[in-house]
């Protein structure tokens, strides 16, 4: 399933994509996308549905029908750095002897194509193409074996992030991924009988047209599994928290030389199978 939340800025409704490419209203049957929503037995009672027995909404999604985020009230949205090795390589850095493990605030979250915003004073805004990975059964302490059962579904995040916030201002990276709309997710949640393999999926990149990222999740140091065992050593997970697992190589700061966003331009980027966003680069 394709599941997504639809309307007007913090009015979403959960709905479903049917195989015409419409969407079909979930109200009926759940309340939103989110929390126990995901749980497995209640992604079970979705499956089940003749969707097109469902209310048909008005509009295409991401023309004419606003999609929200794929997740609603997300508990954490927790994120993966230098995770690609190619990236790592591209940044200058090492790859990690454990992950590298950083926040975006929830106040980061926006819709798939809804506009990201360069904070005032900045002056390294960048871009970053992820898979995100949607946590339906919660846990602790969670065997990599395991791990898997674990996953409702995957979505495409932009991990935008500001990079002199980030690295050159002291302290952690938090500061310069979560800012208000650096975290837009979706445009669905894709389930996981649709992605046999996470670890083999191609995501890209465009800035106005011109390809930057060009990558594959089968380049990635620490795969689902691992992150999911991991990250529940230092926290309980949560139904409805996301988990973004790192970039490819081809970010702004990796060009040389370097190149940020700029209000006016246009961010264009998907992963095969699940989506594309479309955003608007807009001044706070």
């Amino acid at each position: 399933m394709k599941l997504l939340r639809y309307g007007p800025a913090g009015q979403e409704k959960p709905g479903v994509l049917d195989a015409q490419g419409r969407v079909r209203d979930l109200s009926a049957v759940i309340g939103d996308l989110a929390g126990t929503a995901l749980l497995p037995a209640s992604l079970a009672n979705l499956q089940a549905l003749d969707l097109n027995t469902l209310p048909l909404v008005n509009g295409l999604p991401q023309k004419d029908l606003r999609l929200g985020p794929c997740v609603g009230q997300v508990g954490k949205l927790i994120c993966i750095g230098l995770n690609y090795s190619d990236h790592a390589q591209e940044a200058g850095m090492q790859v990690p002897p454990e992950p590298v493990v950083f926040n975006k605030w929830t106040s980061a979250i926006i819709g798939p194509d809804d506009a990201v915003e360069i904070p005032r004073g900045s002056i390294k805004s960048d871009w970053e193409v992820e898979l995100g990975v949607v946590i339906g059964q919660g846990g602790r302490y969670i065997a990599e074996a395991d791990a898997m059962a674990h996953v409702a579904g995957y979505c495409v995040v932009n991990d935008v992030s500001e990079r002199e916030f980030q690295l050159e201002r002291s302290g952690t990276w938090d500061k310069g991924k979560g800012c208000d709309t650096f975290g837009p997710l979706g445009p669905w949640l894709v389930t996981v009988d649709e992605v046999p393999n996470p670890h083999a999926l191609r995501l890209w990149l465009d800035v106005d047209n011109k390809r930057y990222q060009d990558g594959s999740t089968a380049t990635m140091v620490y795969q689902v599994p691992f992150l999911i065992s991991y990250l529940s050593r230092f926290m309980s997970l949560q139904s409805g928290d996301v988990i973004s697992t790192g970039t490819p190589p081809g970010v702004g700061m990796g060009q040389k030389p370097p190149v940020f966003l700029r209000a006016g331009q246009t961010m264009h980027l998907g992963i095969d199978g699940l989506g594309t966003q479309t955003q608007r680069v807009t001044p706070a």
